[in-house]
């Protein structure tokens, strides 16, 4: 983050005001005394009067307090990760609702239009069909990817399985998750921060990686909840500052675990595959509640 993007600055409407009103002051007083000098006039009371009001008005406004928003680099990366998130669920919802509707609909107009098509378009039409239901399913898909509303009623480890499935599953990688401590009692940030960090590794395997296996792991530990997640492919040397050189997922799963006062490390060489290691560390109203939830 920039350090001009720190500190925003607003001056309300009165304050402009008296400034503009100020400056005119100060123009006029120093348009009169100049007159007055050159003219060998002594100056005239209602100058002094001038000259004084000037210089209370600038007292005032150098006591006024300006309305001033301060922004850590921290607070301003967790605002945008929030929009961020608002935004995925915005389209999530326009996906399911609006778009999968529409999908439906032509659906089942198809159906109705395969019952009264000859035998010769019947094929066509069937096609047609196909296609719509493999669009649907996309649309659901990236729907739920968007938003995975599914956190808040299964858990982290059930939907975790469920988008690793769905993702994974007509691909030729062989995939394994491995929780090796009950994951309920989580803070609702540590599941998101888990859930999309996990996610977009999973993103990367099926772009970059060229892997056979990957395995996520999850463990309760009294710091923290670890996540490690590994590959066995081609792997790549892993940058210091990945939002540098254009590695937008790297940077973001960073952030996200940064964000919770936790930390992520990849491990790579070319040709040796990947492991990516992350620690979200328990926030202090969470740590009892975390501990209670291991023990039961």
């Amino acid at each position: 983050m920039h350090s001009s993007l720190k500190t925003f600055t607003r001056h309300p409407r009165g304050t402009a005001l008296l400034q503009r009103a100020i400056a005119l002051a100060c123009l006029a007083s120093l348009v009169a005394s100049l007159t007055c000098y050159f003219s060998a006039t002594p100056l005239p009371p209602i100058l002094l009067v001038l000259q004084a009001i000037t210089l209370l008005g600038v007292l005032v406004t150098i006591r006024k307090p300006k309305d001033v928003i301060v922004m850590t680099p921290q607070e301003l990366a967790d605002r945008l990760l929030k929009v961020q998130e608002s935004e995925r669920l915005r389209l999530s919802r326009e996906l399911h609702d609006d778009i999968g509707q529409l999908l439906t609909a032509a659906k089942l107009q198809a159906e109705w239009l395969q019952r009264r098509l000859p035998e010769t378009l019947q094929d066509s039409c069937a096609a047609l069909r196909d296609t719509l239901d493999e669009t649907l399913s996309h649309a659901r898909s990236l729907a739920t990817s968007l938003a995975p509303r599914q956190l808040n009623s299964l858990g982290l480890e059930a939907s975790l399985r469920t988008h690793l499935s769905r993702t994974l599953d007509n691909t030729d990688v062989r995939w394994s998750l491995e929780c090796k401590s009950r994951l309920d009692g989580l803070p609702e940030e540590m599941v998101m921060a888990a859930f999309r960090i996990t996610q977009e590794a999973i993103t990367n395997v099926l772009r970059h990686a060229r892997a056979r296996n990957l395995i996520v792991q999850f463990q309760r530990k009294p710091e923290g909840l670890s996540l490690s997640i590994s590959d066995d492919g081609q792997g790549f040397l892993p940058s210091s500052h990945p939002g540098d050189e254009g590695q937008c997922g790297m940077a973001g799963m960073a952030e996200r675990a940064h964000l919770l006062n936790g930390s992520l490390t990849v491990h790579s060489e070319p040709g040796k595959g990947s492991r990516i290691d992350a620690l979200l560390p328990w926030a202090p109203r969470s740590r009892e509640r975390a501990n209670s939830s291991k023990t039961s």
